[in-house]
């Protein structure tokens, strides 16, 4: 028995509506790109994202469209994400601190048509658009005044037409649009993975998904939101949906503050006392420059009460500093783009909240309990639960439904277990009060005499050193241990220190198993792109340190150091080409959140370079994987690889990863390569993406061996020859070859040779008609050839070509008598006032090339007995059986039957939902194999239960009846 309660799709657009109508005139504060504060309210943002979808609509986008943001925190980007979302379409969020070859990488597969950006991200849009083939317009976040006189694209782009201002296009438009509609399941953001392992992978959000998530950040041991709040999101709207602040401020009415491109210590600082923020979340590394601002300018927090801090580990030091010194609430918090982001938060509970803060402590460090909706679990490597008793170290796999259940376009396979657990690629322990601690990610684990060594809780302690400005710990191999750590550590400006003073200090704070092997001072320390340390970086440059207990364990002679001399530098940033250019700061002195200025690796000029370089280096690997190996070399010691080292030199975070690190599959640009064609949909689904692959294989149609013509019977013919057997051959075959096109249509559409617009819409409703008529009149001379040739001997081959004919007329007439009357397009629903919806995972498999899926379609000119028509109309016409069913029995009941009719129709189950009502399945036709989709939904009515199906074909155009049969005959399967 199902509930009697009204059914409302989680769709986004209702928080934006919500907002605007019980909180519309909350303010919503931005910092803008061109300079001043502009202040607007949740009112104005509803108005001018509908002007944005119908911007969207007249420049042909379509539901399921993706369209790009290359964008800072403001007003105008969350106006844009609504006005994206609301008409169904795809808001792909672009982060800017990806190298240009990511960038460029990640809106082409995506598939972005439109892409919105700042005026700041101009350079990196002039490197990427001539890679971006499917991107005709880019519109700028900005009004007249402020657009770009001189923009020049980096290279050549004849699909591109030109920068469009923002401001002229939404005064053009109307606020009249109509948002909403569609299934709750419908794909309405996109974000991808950074890419630190291989390809970026995308994630594709729901509305149901982020609308659940909107619900779980909301809780009081979450973020805990209200309309009482002023909210300011440092986190960037391109990391995770800023952790859904974009979504929960308007849900709640909070005011929202963006910060816009300026994220410094003084910029976040101005803006906390001013618009009076009572909430924030942002990185570990910005809280750093904030709390480094205030100290040098004795300043003081007034209002701001409760700070979240994930992407990272975050050190005691920040907690401490902004609980004891301003009464500020740090809660740690961990997630990832795959879990929308919530994961876990570090809220204390209430046995917790009444012990000593120090004794809190512990509890605070780690990354918390999971909210109501998502599920934690840990296995050891072959699977197996682990305990929960804050010791067993395992894999951290997570489930719910605000959880990614596969990438986009299928990349990296199956990701879930059997037990539906996505592997999120940490290490970690969770205690017998249900908190996790991450003790590592998977891939940066220590393991040593196998067992696991946490590098975050050696880098937490390390990095509280008061000479320390930052520290990573990564594992080194090892002759008896396998590997042992190491421990890297920047110095604040002005300090230096010894090994042994770290060492020292970490002394009572780890086991001593865990004790670095060897600590070693550089100068920086590579961050990637949300601002974490970047590991893959610094094993690459450190793929060739030796340890000193390695040499000695493996009997070599001991290193010499003197004492207290720093440890030789044994990586170095690699060195930037020429082309590329080198700024002045190193990376770790630009914060990870805090980039308004571009470095000088974003003008188009170095763009463009870099992508050339990415094709050097590839062609580079290329030529050493066929070179001839080299003969093994003895053990390097650390003073020799020290002095055969450049000296380090500082390097822009745009360069400080090896371009053939973040594509190792190919290269980026061809050489000498012509400007590009429009990507088609299927390259999207191939991965790796830039890699050619080998034809489709397709089963080809076997023609049937020929007749051998019967020899010419001169002695009947009076000796003149057969001249009417060759004519009447003819006939034969003219009379036989719409079967053949026919049945090698089907074929070849069964199995794969040819798409269903040449099979079907060509070769069996054009082509073969055509010729069936044709052969009409060669029958009637093949009769008169027969007549004057013979009829005693030529009857035969008269009547056969005659016959089949007639036979293949009589065949055409019947299909179309049948299916004559049946609208143009493959749409059956019984209810066409409220027609169901497909979940995610049938559209997903649908594909982008299928038909699309309407709530009111119409018939296109060009249908001579429908055109322009409504198809709910035209249903009513041609399908009069396809009416809703009311059944005088249990909707349980009304759902088993409805089960078994789909399966006895042969169709395949997608969803078998009996609380929900729902099922889903898939037909396809045998011959042709054209798949259609099916949805039927069971729920309560006053007189017992209420069926409604929906049948809708893969392909565009006509069915001949296909689907109305299907919902006909499943309907009175259903009905008894």
């Amino acid at each position: 028995m199902q509930g009697l309660m009204q059914h409302g799709a989680l769709t986004l657009d209702k928080i934006i509506d919500h907002a605007a109508q019980w909180h519309g005139g909350r303010e919503v504060v931005t910092r803008s790109v061109e300079g001043p504060i502009v202040r607007t309210t949740y009112r104005e943002i509803h108005d001018r994202a509908k002007r944005v979808s119908n911007l969207l609509l007249a420049l042909g986008i379509k539901p399921g469209d993706r369209v790009g943001t290359l964008a800072w925190n403001t007003g105008r980007h969350i106006e844009t994400w609504y006005g994206i979302m609301g008409i169904g379409a795809v808001c792909h969020t672009l982060n800017p601190r990806l190298f240009p070859e990511q960038i460029a990488w990640i809106a082409d597969h995506g598939g972005d048509k439109v892409i919105f950006t700042d005026l700041t991200f101009l350079p990196i849009i002039a490197g990427i658009i001539p890679r971006l083939p499917n991107v005709e317009h880019v519109i700028v976040f900005t009004d007249r005044d402020h657009m770009p006189e001189n923009f020049q694209l980096a290279g050549e782009a004849p699909h591109f037409k030109g920068l469009l201002c923002y401001e002229d296009l939404i005064a053009e438009q109307s606020a009249d649009c109509v948002w909403g509609g569609f299934d709750e399941g419908t794909a309405a953001g996109l974000c991808y993975t950074s890419g630190t392992t291989g390809d970026p992978k995308g994630v594709m959000y729901s509305h149901r998904s982020n609308f659940l998530h909107t619900f779980i950040t909301m809780q009081p041991d979450v973020m805990g939101l209200s309309q009482r709040d002023v909210i300011l999101p440092v986190v960037p709207m391109f990391h995770a949906n800023a952790w859904g602040v974009a979504f929960s401020a308007p849900a709640t009415g909070a005011k929202i503050v963006m910060p816009g491109a300026r994220m410094d210590g003084a910029a976040i600082h101005e803006l906390l006392e001013t618009e009076g923020v009572t909430f924030s979340a942002a990185v570990p590394t910005v809280w750093q420059m904030l709390l480094q601002h205030l100290e040098s300018t004795n300043g003081t927090i007034s209002t701001l009460k409760k700070v979240v801090i994930g992407g990272a580990a975050c050190p005691e030091t920040i907690i401490r500093a902004f609980q004891e010194k301003y009464g500020v609430e740090v809660v740690h918090a961990w997630g990832m783009t795959e879990t929308s982001p919530v994961g876990t938060l570090s809220t204390m509970t209430d046995a917790l909240e009444k012990l000593p803060y120090d004794q809190q402590m512990p509890y605070r460090l780690k990354q918390g309990r999971p909210p109501m909706g998502v599920e934690l679990k840990l296995t050891d490597d072959d699977g197996k639960a682990l305990p929960h008793d804050g010791k067993a170290f395992g894999h951290l796999k997570i489930r719910g439904p605000i959880i990614a259940a596969e990438y986009f376009r299928g990349a990296g396979g199956k990701i879930l277990d059997e037990d539906g657990f996505f592997d999120t690629g940490d290490v970690a322990t969770i205690d017998e009060m249900g908190f996790m601690q991450i003790t590592d990610r998977a891939k940066d684990v220590v393991k040593s005499g196998g067992e696991w060594i946490s590098t975050i809780e050696i880098e937490n302690i390390a990095v509280g050193h008061p000479k320390a400005a930052l520290a990573a710990v990564i594992g080194v191999p090892h002759p008896k241990w396998d590997e042992r750590p190491i421990l890297l550590v920047k110095l604040k400006e002005g300090e230096t220190a010894t090994k042994e003073e770290f060492l020292d200090f970490l002394q009572g704070k780890i086991a001593k198993w865990w004790m670095p092997d060897d600590v070693v001072f550089v100068d920086e320390i590579p961050l990637g792109a949300t601002g974490k340390i970047d590991k893959k970086v610094i094993r690459q440059r450190m793929k060739d340190y030796v340890l000193p207990t390695a040499v000695a364990a493996a009997g070599a002679a001991t290193l010499a150091a003197a004492d207290g001399a720093a440890a030789p530098v044994l990586y170095a940033p690699e060195p930037a080409s020429e082309e590329i250019g080198e700024p002045d700061e190193p990376v770790e002195e630009v914060a990870a959140e805090a980039e308004p200025v571009l470095e000088p690796a974003h003008e188009p000029e170095v763009v463009a370079a870099r992508i050339l370089a990415s094709e050097a280096v590839a062609t580079e690997a290329a030529e050493a994987e066929v070179s001839e190996p080299e003969p093994a070399s003895e053990p390097v010691t650390a003073e020799a690889l020290a002095a055969s080292l450049p000296d380090p030199e500082p390097v822009a975070q745009a360069v400080a990863q090896d371009p053939e690190d973040v594509f190792p599959h190919a290269p980026l640009v061809e050489p000498d390569a012509k400007p590009l064609a429009p990507t088609p949909e299927a390259a999207f689904d191939a991965p790796p993406v830039f890699v050619a692959e080998e034809a489709p294989l397709a089963m080809p149609i076997q023609p049937g061996r020929k007749a051998k013509a019967a020899k010419p019977d001169k002695a009947a013919s009076g000796g003149k020859g057969d001249w009417a057997s060759p004519i009447l051959l003819v006939a034969v075959l003219v009379a036989a070859l719409p079967a053949v096109l026919i049945v090698g249509a089907a074929l070849g559409a069964r199995f794969g040779g040819l798409d269903k617009a040449i099979a079907y819409d060509l070769l069996t409703r054009d082509l073969a008609p055509r010729i069936a008529w044709l052969s009409l009149g060669t029958d009637v001379l093949a009769l008169i050839v027969a007549m004057i040739g013979g009829i005693g001997r030529h009857w035969k081959r008269a009547v056969l070509a005659l016959g089949m004919t007639a036979a293949t007329l009589g065949v055409l007439l019947v299909a179309t008598s049948l299916g004559g009357r049946a609208a143009p397009v493959g749409d059956v629903a019984t209810d066409w006032k409220a027609p169901l919806a497909f979940s995610e995972a049938v559209m997903n498999a649908r594909g982008e090339a299928a038909a699309p899926v309407l709530d009111d379609p119409s018939l296109p000119v060009g249908s001579e007995l429908f055109a322009g028509r409504r198809v709910a109309e035209v249903n009513a016409e041609t399908c009069p059986a396809a009416r809703t069913l009311v059944l005088e029995r249990s909707p349980a009941d009304a759902y088993e039957a409805a089960k078994t009719a789909v399966q006895a129709k042969g169709l395949k189950l997608v969803t078998d939902d009996p609380i929900d009502g729902r099922l889903e399945a898939g037909g396809e036709s045998f011959w042709f194999g054209m798949r259609d989709d099916l949805v039927i939904r069971v729920r309560p009515d006053t007189a017992g239960a209420r069926v409604d199906i929906r049948s809708v074909a893969r392909d565009a155009g006509g069915d001949l009846g296909r689907n109305c049969g299907r919902v006909s005959g499943i309907l009175k399967v259903i009905g008894g």
